[in-house]
C-alpha cells in the first residue's frame, strides 16, 4: 500500500467534499457502509468528527505512525489500522499488512453492510455508558438484526449445509438398512451442561458439554444463569472460577439453535431476563475464567467480563457474529472494548479474525498466559 494508493483509500479533504453535497452517501442505503481516510491527510480529525455521527464504518490507516497527528487516535475514528508492527493502542496491524486489512473489511461490509454498521453505533455508545446498560442496548441491536434480511440470508445458507451433512451421513447407513440413532448426542443429553463445585468461599462453574466444545445452548444459558444466581444468593462465597470440559473453553452459540425464537422481541426478552453476563455482574463477586482451545463469540465475550482472564498457550478468540448478518450477543460489545478498546474492538469483530494468546495478552483481552498444569485442580 506504498504511497497510500490503495484503490479503497480516500483523501479526507475529497471525503468531506462528497459529505457536503450528499450528507447520505456513506451509509449502506447510500451504497458506501465503509469510509478509509488516509491518517495523515490534513483533515483526517475533522473527517472523524463528522463520521462519527455518520452510518458507516470509519476507518484511518497509515503505514508510518510519524507521519500522524496525534490527535487522530483519539478523534473518534472507529478503527485505526497500521503496518507498524506493534503499534501502540488504539492501533491495530492487521495480518498480512495494511492493504490486506482493508480488503478484508471491505469484505465484510459489502456482504452485511447493516451488521457492520449497527455493530460501530454499538460500539459508539456502550463504551460510555454502564456495561449492564450496554448489554441491554446490544441485545436491542442483536433483535433487530436477527429480524433483517442478512441474518435470514445466513440462516437459509446455514439450514442448507446443515441439512447437506445430515444427508451425507446418513446415505451409508442406509444403503446398510440401519436405523440412525444420535448415540453420542443422547449420552450427551443425560449429563448436566453446567456443573458447580464449591471449595470453601470459591464456587467452580465448568461448561460441561465437551463433546459440542460447549457450545451454548438453553440449557448451559439457564444452567450458568442459576449457578450465579446462586452465588449471589450465598453470603459465604467471596469468589467464582470459570472453566470449560474438553479441548475447548466454548466455541460460542450452538448453531442448531439459531432461529428457533421467530420473535425477535420475545428473543430480547430472554437474554435480558435469563442473561449471563447481566447475572455475572449481579453477584458481586470476583471471578477467573481459565480458558484454553476454542474462545469463539460467547467463548471469548463472557470471559471478559471476569475480573481476571488466564488463557492456555493453546487458546484462540474469535468472534464471528458479522458474518452471521448479527452483532455479538453474548454482551462483546459491553465486555470486550472495556478490555481492549472500542477501537480494537471494532477491528477484531469485523474482521471476524482469530487472534492467538499472545495477541490476546498484548491487547489487554487476557491478563496472564499459563500452562495448564500451572493451574489450580478446579480449574484444570
Amino acid at each position: 500500500m506504498a504511497g497510500h494508493d490503495h484503490r479503497r483509500v480516500r483523501d479526507a479533504e475529497s471525503a468531506l467534499a462528497d459529505l457536503s453535497t450528499d450528507p447520505e452517501v456513506f451509509s449502506p442505503r447510500g451504497g458506501s457502509p465503509l469510509l478509509v481516510i488516509d491518517a495523515a491527510s490534513p483533515a483526517a480529525v475533522e473527517v472523524a468528527r463528522v463520521a462519527r455521527r455518520l452510518p458507516c464504518v470509519c476507518v484511518a490507516v497509515a503505514e508510518d505512525l510519524r507521519w500522524v497527528p496525534a490527535e487522530v487516535a483519539t478523534a473518534g475514528f472507529d478503527i485505526l489500522l497500521t503496518d507498524e508492527r506493534d503499534a501502540p493502542r488504539p492501533w491495530a496491524s492487521p495480518p498480512g499488512g495494511l492493504a490486506a486489512g482493508v480488503d478484508v473489511l471491505a469484505a465484510v461490509a459489502a456482504a452485511n453492510p447493516f451488521s457492520v454498521v449497527a455493530l460501530v453505533q454499538l460500539l459508539r455508545i456502550s463504551t460510555g455508558i454502564d456495561v449492564r446498560d450496554a448489554v441491554v442496548a446490544e441485545s436491542f441491536a442483536y433483535s433487530a438484526l436477527q429480524a433483517g434480511p442478512e441474518f435470514a440470508g445466513w440462516l437459509d445458507r446455514h439450514r442448507r449445509r446443515r441439512s447437506a451433512r445430515e444427508a451425507r451421513r446418513a446415505a451409508p447407513d442406509r444403503a446398510a438398512g440401519l436405523a440412525t440413532t444420535p448415540a453420542v448426542a443422547s449420552r450427551a443429553a443425560d449429563e448436566p451442561a453446567v456443573l458447580v463445585r464449591r471449595d470453601a468461599g470459591v464456587l467452580t462453574v465448568t461448561l460441561n458439554r465437551p463433546r459440542v466444545h460447549n457450545a451454548v445452548n438453553i440449557d448451559l444459558r439457564d444452567g450458568l444463569v442459576s449457578a450465579f444466581r446462586f452465588a449471589a444468593a450465598d453470603p459465604e462465597l467471596t469468589a467464582i472460577t470459570l472453566v470449560g470440559a474438553g479441548p475447548s473453553f466454548s466455541s460460542g452459540g450452538d448453531l442448531t439453535e439459531f432461529g428457533t425464537l421467530v420473535d425477535p422481541v420475545d428473543a430480547h426478552a430472554v437474554r435480558t431476563s435469563r442473561s449471563i453476563p447481566l447475572t455475572l455482574l449481579a453477584s458481586g463477586l470476583p471471578a477467573t475464567a481459565y480458558v484454553h482451545g476454542l474462545c469463539i463469540g460467547a467463548g471469548a465475550e463472557l470471559p471478559a467480563f471476569c475480573r481476571r482472564v488466564v488463557a492456555a498457550e493453546d487458546a484462540t478468540f474469535r468472534l464471528p457474529e458479522i458474518t452471521m448478518g448479527l452483532v455479538p450477543g453474548a454482551g462483546g460489545t459491553a465486555s470486550i472494548p472495556r478490555r481492549t478498546g472500542p477501537e480494537r474492538a471494532a477491528y477484531l469483530i469485523l474482521s471476524g479474525q482469530a487472534i492467538d494468546a499472545a495477541q490476546a495478552l498484548a491487547w489487554g483481552l487476557v491478563d496472564v498466559i499459563e500452562p495448564r498444569r500451572a493451574w489450580p485442580p478446579a480449574a484444570a
